[in-house]
């Protein structure tokens, strides 16, 4: 059984912000079955964003896993953020600010 997107969430950011990077729920989606979005803002003017990794690739049933999307200017990343809107409003965003640019996703990281 997959965890609720909102407490996959809350469970993320606050082991962001345990590990000493701030971690912001920057858009909230449907709680128990959006998808989430991670956004590293590197404070420099870029971002890397990860989304949840194409079906098939990894066992979506029973755990989230996550692939980069995209990386570079973070008028970029607010574009795709904002077409992944488009196609699904139920989306959550999570933002970290960091500047070494971790990702916090463990093993749930696919590629990168």
């Amino acid at each position: 059984m997959r965890i609720n997107s909102e407490l996959w969430v809350k469970a993320f950011v606050r082991n962001c912000n345990g590990s000493g990077a701030a971690a912001f729920i920057v858009r909230r989606g449907d709680e128990h079955g959006g998808s989430v979005f991670v956004r590293i803002n590197r404070l420099d003017g870029t971002s890397i964003l990860y989304g949840p990794a194409a079906a098939g690739i990894a066992d979506a049933v029973s755990d989230r896993f996550w692939s980069l999307k995209t990386s570079g200017d973070d008028n970029v990343i607010d574009e795709l953020i904002a077409r992944e809107r488009s196609f699904d409003p139920d989306l959550w965003v999570v933002e970290v600010e960091d500047r070494e640019g971790r990702h916090f996703l463990g093993d749930w990281l696919i590629s990168e």
